[in-house]
């Protein structure tokens, strides 16, 4: 077995059981890509079994902090079968669940969505890409599924030195990638092939269930969802107005710079039941739409912001802060009196700390004062354990602005 040896002061993170190793720490040692390995203190004293990645700035990535613990297809399987058990903790109203989550579920590196009949993964370390095969064989068999795509093609595979993996692992033959899931109340699709992430984002599913009921409650009567992608807060909102029957006289605006997003979007609107004449559909830039709608007066008593990742790593934070401040900003002035903003940050280089400064200063600049009634973060299949604090990379807050 081959050995990591950390310089000294450096075990302290593993002993507090973080799974993280990074390349400044190790003294000596190494292995092959994904190859398990002994990490020990400077003094010898074993800490951790871990998955080498000889090019990634996380050098390691740790299995078990237990010594007498073999990494196998048999310790894959218990994992697996430990997450599957912890999804039963929780009260999930979706066809579509977050069955692994990576370190959360102590296999790092590894997203595992299951979509009705579906899984699909991402393998996105050396460590679970040199286990591939024995982590399908325990997913299938845990869950007793027969379909299983891959969609190994995030940026985080690069950051491992692995190319892009994309396709059917098991069962594809005669399978469509196009999907449709049930979500509270509404049906969306999703193409697992194309969509972003594993093909939705299952990570807001209550966060889109909320603003139904602020829908409903509020019964708004003009909407902007910016970085709309497929509609889901868009449906969303519909289906809140529809509950209060608040629907007519309601306008709805979705923003989005991928024209088959918003095709999705508009097909979800019809899908359930909604009249399209309602809902106005966007190809364009959110940031340039956003300074267009300010030039002609407009205002909305309900915002959505939900960009993609700006800051994907800490080293890009401070670039991110500033277009996280702008679009905010810029949404502050088009919110009515009373109106309520939706906003979010899925950057694990912004903390919930600073997302609320960054937030706060937008007010701030664009003249307007509000209460944070509320905070949201990623639904509970996606968790965050009290070992990796780091796993809380979506980050919400609801304002509502203080009425004139």
């Amino acid at each position: 077995m081959k050995t990591l040896r950390l310089r000294a002061g450096k075990e302290r993170s593993l002993l507090r059981r973080h799974p993280w190793i990074f390349d400044s720490a190790i003294a000596k040692g190494g292995g092959d890509a994904g190859e398990t390995v002994r990490v020990e203190a400077d003094d010898g004293r074993f800490l951790a079994w871990a998955a080498f990645s000889p090019v990634s700035k996380i050098r390691a990535r740790a299995w078990s902090f237990r010594e007498d613990e073999r990494i196998d297809a048999a310790f894959f399987r218990r994992r697996v079968a430990t997450a599957l058990q912890a999804r039963q903790l929780f009260a999930l109203p979706s066809e579509g669940v977050r069955l692994v989550h990576g370190e959360a579920d102590g296999l790092p590196g590894l997203i595992v969505d299951r979509y009705g009949d579906v899984l699909v993964a991402q393998f996105l370390s050396a460590g679970v890409e040199r286990w591939k095969a024995a982590l399908v064989d325990a997913l299938l068999a845990e869950t007793g599924l027969v379909h299983f795509y891959e969609r190994s093609d995030a940026s985080g595979r690069e950051r491992e030195g692995l190319p892009p993996v994309t396709g059917w692992l098991a069962g594809g033959e005669g399978r469509s990638t196009e999907l449709s899931i049930q979500e509270h109340g509404w049906r969306l699709t999703l193409d697992v092939a194309t969509g972003h992430k594993t093909g939705f984002y299952l990570d807001q599913r209550d966060s889109r269930r909320r603003f139904a009921e602020l829908a409903q409650q509020r019964r708004f009567r003009r909407v902007l969802n910016c970085y709309c992608y497929t509609g889901g807060f868009t449906v969303a909102a519909l289906w809140g107005l529809r509950a209060a029957g608040a629907v007519d006289g309601a306008e709805l605006v979705s923003v989005d710079s991928s024209l088959p997003a918003l095709q999705r979007a508009r097909a979800h609107v019809a899908l359930n039941g909604f009249d399209d004449a309602k809902c106005q559909y966007l190809d364009a830039d959110v940031n340039a739409t956003l300074r267009r709608f300010i030039e002609e007066g407009q205002s909305f008593d309900a915002i959505v912001l939900d960009p993609p990742k700006f800051a994907p790593t800490i080293a890009h934070a401070e670039r991110a802060a500033r277009a996280y401040k702008d679009i905010n900003r810029l949404a502050f002035k088009l919110l009515a009196p009373g109106g309520v903003l939706l906003t979010f940050s899925c950057s694990g280089g912004i903390g919930a700390e600073l997302f609320h400064k960054i937030v706060a200063s937008a007010g701030i600049d664009a003249g307007v004062d509000g209460y944070i009634s509320e905070r949201l973060g990623a639904a509970p299949d996606h968790p965050m354990t009290i070992e990796f604090p780091e796993g809380e990379y979506l980050k919400g807050l609801v304002v509502v602005r203080k009425p004139s």
